[in-house]
């Protein structure tokens, strides 16, 4: 050990000399966007070395700095810390002595990873410092690059307890269980391992969500990848009980409460990367349910150039929000990108001399220079009550999360009457539905016509993987299903995905947004106020340049972005 400086790495690396203070400025930055370890953030913008961080480090820290070139480990060591213990705490074993194990690591101030390697691995645990990409590089070289998977961990639990391994009892004993017994279900070191695992299985295969579901006679184990889900080695029932019992650890839930919906949030790096879990819990007659939402922030792209916007479209998006004031509402189904498209919005307006405040339920991607507030209806801050506080903060642009009912859309109402500019979702099928089912909200017409700027309607279809594209002639049962004929066809090249091992097999990798973009215009307003059907809205927003959802999907599908199938899934025919 050497001793200590008390600084942060930051201050260390500029009293050195060998940053500036605009260096750890933008580093920080790129830190706050990525979750990157700082010391990794500047190694990679090019504004330190790695032998000057490790050195910082090393002084920070008090841990000596290990060079894994010189690495040989014993089979025993390996099998000590299996591979997915290893990738998921980006650790390497380096020897086990005394009932001690050292290790080396890239964050030496990661307190958390020791203390859960010390419950996991039943022995003390002490930490070297080495740089990331070498313990990442060390790890595929002894451990192989294949993933442990669930199953392989559920056998090897087994193996290891001598059969299967319970928490707890039957039914009536699980609905007893005190708070005590709770947290030591939650802390058994095959639980603690189990769900990491499944954690960084489903980050890593692109997850958005994570679904723990309990059933009579099974608990499955879902998660969302690209819009469908896909199923895990569902573990044994039995296990339920400790799984959740962690899950609510991790989130900073009530573990004894077990007959309320409760909401929590879980904050994870991996590989550098900055993760945010949502966690939602419902009880249901079998045991809690459970979803965790993947925030993953090196995955969203905050721009509206990355969403799937057509050229045409992402031009008139960028005129209308630069507007001084007026309305702006993205309208789908949950989970179809409003969030991504609205904050890709706020990014290209987020500007030092505009003032952005936002209003969430959740807040789901940091901004920096962005005011963000979090929604709490119990406690009566609704989205209404917070939009009339956010008007005394003298903003320019508002974000209101959603509006969902009368109330709400008055005060975004007023915002704009007062020249603010605001945006907002509401769930609707399209981009004219929408101005019908304000009116049905009893929201005065006239007041829309003066307000309204346009609705961005959108849905996320997959894409298809590039490594095993390949082009094909679909059948008149396909052409049918998104109202093509043979003679529409000719002359259009139609591609699939064959499916590799870059995309598991499925064909597709990945997801773009397919959208109809309607501008109000003063005929439109017209209509608006005679309170015209959807149908004719529809009709003269298109004579007026909007494409329709499926138009726009067409135009994907001629370019070898995805497939018929998506567009077809994804949208119907309007007249």
């Amino acid at each position: 050990m050497v001793e200590k400086v008390h600084k942060p790495l930051g201050t260390l690396l500029v009293e050195r000399g060998l940053i500036t203070e605009k260096d750890l400025e933008t580093a920080l930055e790129r830190q706050h966007s990525t979750g990157e370890l700082l010391g990794q953030a500047l190694v990679n913008m090019g504004l330190a070395s790695e032998k000057d961080i490790l050195s910082a480090l090393q002084a920070q820290s008090g841990m000596r700095v290990i060079n894994l070139a010189s690495y040989e480990p014993d089979t025993e060591l390996l099998n000590r810390v299996s591979g997915a213990v290893a990738r998921i705490y980006k650790i390497l074993p380096l020897e086990f002595n005394d009932n001690t194990l050292l290790i080396a690591m890239a964050d030496p101030l990661d307190i958390q990873t020791l203390d859960d390697l010390r419950f996991m691995l039943n022995c003390d645990v002490k930490g070297t410092i080495a740089s990331e990409d070498d313990i990442i590089r060390t790890i595929d070289k002894y451990y192989g690059t294949e993933m442990e998977t669930v199953g392989d961990l559920l056998k090897q639990i087994e193996t290891e307890m001598g059969g299967p391994v319970t928490f707890g009892g039957g039914k009536e004993e699980s609905e007893n269980v005190d708070i005590v017994s709770l947290k030591e279900l939650a802390g058994q070191a095959p639980v603690v391992k189990l769900l990491n695992l499944v954690l960084i299985q489903a980050i890593r295969d692109r997850g958005s969500d994570i679904h723990f579901e309990p059933f009579e006679d099974q608990f499955k184990i879902r998660y969302r990848v690209d819009g469908v889900l896909y199923e895990m080695v569902p573990p044994p029932k039995h296990l339920s009980l400790a799984i959740t019992s962690r899950i609510k650890v991790m989130a900073n839930m009530d573990i004894a409460e077990r007959r309320l919906p409760q909401d929590g949030r879980i904050q994870l790096s991996m590989k550098g990367k900055g993760v945010d879990l949502r966690v939602s819990t419902l009880p249901t007659i079998f045991g809690e349910s459970v979803v965790m939402r993947v925030l993953d922030k090196s995955i969203v792209m905050l721009d509206l150039g990355q969403v799937g916007l057509s050229e045409q479209d992402r031009k008139t998006v960028h005129e209308i929000i630069k507007k001084p004031n007026g309305i702006i509402l993205a309208t789908g189904p949950t989970g179809c990108g409003k969030t991504t498209t609205l904050y890709s919005c706020l990014k290209a307006l987020n500007e030092i001399d505009v003032k952005i405040i936002t209003t969430e339920d959740p807040v789901e991607y940091d901004i920096p220079g962005i005011i963000q507030i979090h929604i709490n209806e119990p406690i009566g801050l609704t989205f209404a009550i917070c939009l009339r506080h956010i008007l005394r903060q003298d903003p320019d642009i508002i974000l209101v999360g959603e509006i969902r009912d009368k109330e709400t859309a008055d005060m975004a109402i007023q915002a704009s009457l007062t020249g603010h500019l605001v945006l907002s979702t509401l769930h609707t099928n399209d981009a004219a539905g929408t101005i019908t089912r304000l009116i049905d909200m009893e929201v005065e017409p006239f007041l829309i016509t003066s307000t309204m700027e346009a609705v961005i309607a959108q849905r996320l279809i997959r894409t298809i993987c590039n490594n095993c594209k390949e082009q094909y002639e679909p059948t008149e049962e396909e052409l049918s299903s998104i109202g093509l004929t043979r003679g529409d066809a000719k002359g259009k090249i139609f591609s699939r995905g064959k499916g590799c091992d870059v995309c598991k097999n499925i064909g597709y990798l990945g997801r773009t947004g397919i959208f109809e973009l309607l501008v109000v215009g003063e005929e439109l307003r017209s209509l608006v106020l005679e309170k015209a059907a959807t149908k004719d809205l529809r009709n003269v927003a298109r004579k007026a340049g909007m494409k329709t959802l499926r138009e726009d999907g067409l135009e994907k599908i001629f370019a070898g972005i995805t497939t018929i199938e998506e567009v077809a899934r994804e949208t119907m025919a309007q007249e």
